[in-house]
């Protein structure tokens, strides 16, 4: 430009600069992964390249590295009770996240389908239900499915547990919120309410079902 020439700059390159961010610290990066081997050795090159891996999804065989997944500093975010159905979760297991969250990782509860993911207190619900009474709590469990993920994408100043000056978000059951058997009575988002389940009857047309 000194020389007066119309200078080009470089062609910009989205790919490097993605992992430039990822290299500063300022892209959360999550690994979909299943198997011990690859998880294991991508938190190798996550130390060899100086950043840190946020969140590995799935992770179905988190419970056998447990030990070098809390080491890194990794979260994790599992399914409840999905196992053997593709070679790479034959050795899955639905104590997973039980056991994960035993060993100290913060774990928290997905679903890959858009039916189930509108019911994580009931996966949650399962996957507390095949571990041993007293391997982990019901409190452990809850947070499967409300502190933990607020943690995992760096929202729980938000979100995620009931305090002072938290968005109030908040779903309200009849039963036990791990219970198969619950229903929600109220949700409210912001502090507005966007279900009832009283108004929702008295709007159905006379004889319809009452669930």
């Amino acid at each position: 430009k000194a020389r007066g020439r119309n200078v080009v700059p470089p062609r910009r390159d989205l790919k490097l600069e993605a992992l430039a961010e990822i290299l500063q610290g300022r892209i959360i990066v999550n690994v979909h992964s299943y198997v011990s081997p690859e998880i294991v050795m991508i938190l190798n090159i996550a130390d060899e390249f100086g950043f840190k891996v946020g969140v590995l999804q799935h992770v179905l065989e988190g419970y056998k590295v447990s030990r070098e997944i809390l080491a890194h500093g990794a979260s994790a975010s599992t399914f409840a009770d999905m196992w053997g159905y593709k070679y790479e979760a034959w050795d899955a297991i639905p104590q997973n996240a039980g056991m994960m969250t035993r060993a100290g990782i913060n774990v928290s509860i997905n679903s890959d389908s858009d039916e189930r993911v509108r019911r994580l207190y009931q996966e949650a619900g399962r996957a507390y239900h095949y571990m041993k009474p007293g391997e982990i709590t019901e409190d452990d469990a809850l947070k499967w499915i409300t502190i933990n993920p607020a943690k995992q994408l760096r929202i729980d100043q938000r979100v995620g547990s009931l305090e002072v000056g938290k968005d109030a978000d908040i779903a309200i059951f009849n039963e036990h919120p791990l219970s198969s058997y619950t229903m929600v009575e109220m949700t409210m988002i912001e502090g507005q309410i966007y279900f009832d389940r009283a108004e929702d009857l008295k709007a159905r047309p006379a004889g319809s079902s009452q669930q």
